[in-house]
């Protein structure tokens, strides 16, 4: 795959975190989950340059420590999102796109960055991966938001609920088989530009309703691009997740 944008990661890492503080400062098999996730996206030939964005002492002296670029954020902003747009300004140096890699996915595949780099056209404002659901498990999970998505690939909607519904079917045992649905990964690539207008965009009532940030950038008229992959992401929210993952790869 080539690929002739110049495209930055920045990866947001905040220590606190509700369910699992001092999540990216964790050991994983002898390293840190920050420098996990950093290492991988290095590796990514479509690659830039690699930035951690933080507001904690803690994570910049880990970052420094291992040899990776850190930039130092405000610690009240709301998302990631604006985080990556603060250490995009701090960087003073022009990029064509920006990819936004959570700090808890130490599991993350380079290939899924490339998947995510090969969409890129001048035209696109915002995009994001999807994986076709193979389970009922993660079919019903709210806690796994789902996307539709037109014949073009762009985003319609984002729910924590199973959308479609399939109406026709009552045996809710029997839609995997009826329809193709897809589940959203929250890797997002952002045009400049466009980041810098949607983290000045008010919260909206859908957004709101489903606690999923990108329905603002939807019901404010904005295309998300998407790009299937086919790797299972496991990201870490809770200290079960890591032992879990950690188990997982192992194996």
């Amino acid at each position: 795959m080539t690929n002739s944008n110049s495209i930055v990661v920045i990866i947001p890492a905040r220590y606190a975190s509700t369910r699992f503080p001092g999540k990216p400062l964790v050991l994983i098999n002898g390293k840190t989950m920050i420098q996990c996730v950093y290492d991988q996206v290095k590796s990514t030939p479509e690659i830039s340059e690699v930035i951690v964005a933080t507001d904690d002492d803690r994570i910049e002296a880990e970052v420094i420590r291992f040899g990776g670029k850190v930039v130092r954020t405000k610690p009240e902003h709301p998302s990631g999102t604006d985080r990556c747009f603060e250490a995009y300004q701090q960087l003073n140096k022009k990029y064509d796109f920006i990819i936004n890699v959570q700090g808890d996915e130490p599991f993350i595949q380079p290939q899924q960055i490339r998947t995510l780099a090969g969409i890129l056209k001048p035209d696109t404002q915002l995009a994001t991966l999807i994986k076709i659901i193979e389970d009922e498990e993660t079919l019903f999970n709210t806690n796994t938001p789902k996307v539709v998505i037109n014949t073009d690939g762009e985003a319609l909607y984002f729910s924590r609920q199973t959308i479609p519904y399939l109406r026709q079917f009552s045996d809710k045992n029997d839609w995997l088989k009826q329809h193709t649905f897809y589940k959203h990964i929250g890797m997002y690539a952002y045009r400049p530009d466009v980041l810098e207008k949607i983290t000045q965009l008010a919260p909206s009532s859908l957004e709101l309703s489903e606690s999923l940030e990108q329905l603002r950038w939807l019901e404010n008229g904005y295309r998300i691009q998407t790009a299937i992959t086919d790797i299972e992401t496991i990201g870490i929210d809770t200290p079960e997740d890591l032992l879990k993952a950690i188990q997982k790869i192992n194996k």
